[in-house]
């Protein structure tokens, strides 16, 4: 299950660098052609936009597993006894139920928007309006994954779990 994870997570970042790799040629391209060609091109500022909305929420996921959302601990290390527990739990319940209410919102969304077209690509609207439900359904894939660990021990992501970056001195714990 261990190496399907890492393999879930590895697929899943991957995807984000090539967005980002996208994003950075486009403007690149962009730039260089406005300032030693002939003109900027009339997609690039589309492409480069759509190709950030689908980053984030493909790499919502990730940031949730690492714990790079805003989170409050203080309230749980302030209970006692298995209170922490119980609201770690109820917290997990309540990110579920929102991140399957957000993919119904956003295939609402989506289909509202499938006959809009975007201005220079003529792009059906609806493949970056796509970006919602499947980065929920990432997330909820994501935090499958981490939510037994996450409910034992408080953390987001233990040290030797797939995607766990090295300690440094100074990132905060908890």
């Amino acid at each position: 299950m261990r190496q399907i994870e890492r393999a879930f997570v590895t697929l899943n970042g991957a995807v984000v660098i090539l967005g980002l790799a996208l994003m950075a040629v486009v403007v690149g391209w962009n730039v260089a052609g406005r300032y030693l060609g002939s003109g900027s091109l009339p997609w690039a500022d589309e492409v480069a936009r759509y190709a950030m909305i689908w980053i984030t929420f493909l790499g919502s996921g990730l940031a949730l597993r690492e714990g790079a959302h805003v989170a409050v601990t203080n309230a749980q290390e302030a209970l006692p006894g298995s209170g922490p527990r119980i609201l770690r739990g109820a917290i997990l319940l309540t990110l579920f139920v929102f991140f399957a209410f957000m993919i119904w919102v956003g295939i609402d969304y989506m289909t509202r928007m499938s006959v809009q077209r975007s201005a220079a690509l003529r792009l059906p609207m609806k493949w970056v309006y796509a970006a919602m439900p499947a980065g929920f359904a990432l997330m909820i894939l994501h935090l499958a994954l981490v939510a037994p660990r996450y409910l034992r021990a408080g953390l987001a992501i233990p040290p030797d779990a797939p995607g766990a970056r090295p300690p440094s001195s100074s990132a905060p714990h908890g």
